[in-house]
């Protein structure tokens, strides 16, 4: 049987023998007889602004997250205030009182646009999740769902501020 010469081991062969055996080849060692710089592994590189890059898709989710969180509260405020009326008729007409103030008036504004939004963003989550081109399209759906809350928002807004301001 003839013996062949030794084939020369690639950086990727050869790494888990350096590493393993703390083998350092030599010149005249035959199977990686050129010297060969160790490769580095640079980090990637960061992009500017925010670690989430800031596409339509992060601030969709930041939207959605701050849009539920404010409307948990709402309701958890409503539940309260109107248990109140078991506990003393007196206190929930005077709650009811501070809520036709204008500034409240402005808070069921800002209520209206949280239900809104957070309603539309989570059909467009739902098609993104069960329809096959829902991920494909999301940032074209995401623009979508402003424009139809602008929409609902120019309809509701100025009626809503003839019915605080007496207009």
């Amino acid at each position: 049987m003839t013996e062949h010469p030794p084939v020369p081991l690639t950086k990727c062969q050869a790494w888990p023998i350096i590493r393993k055996e703390g083998y350092v080849p030599q010149e005249s060692a035959g199977t990686l007889a050129e010297k060969r710089a160790v490769p580095t592994i640079k980090a990637p590189r960061r992009p500017a602004g925010t670690l989430y890059r800031g596409r339509e898709g992060m601030w969709s989710w930041v939207l959605h997250r701050i849009t539920g969180v404010a409307i948990y509260f709402f309701l958890l405020v409503h539940i309260l205030d109107t248990s109140l009326v078991r506990l003393s008729p007196e206190a929930y007409n005077a709650v009811i009182n501070t809520y036709k103030t204008p500034i409240m008036g402005l808070g069921e504004i800002a209520l209206v646009a949280a239900i809104g939004l957070h309603g539309l963003n989570g059909l467009r989550i739902i098609l993104i999740d069960f329809w096959g081109w829902g991920t494909k399209h999301q940032k074209l759906m995401f623009y979508i769902v402003i424009g139809l809350w602008v929409v609902l928002l120019a309809g509701f807004v100025p009626r809503q501020l003839m019915h605080v301001f007496g207009g």
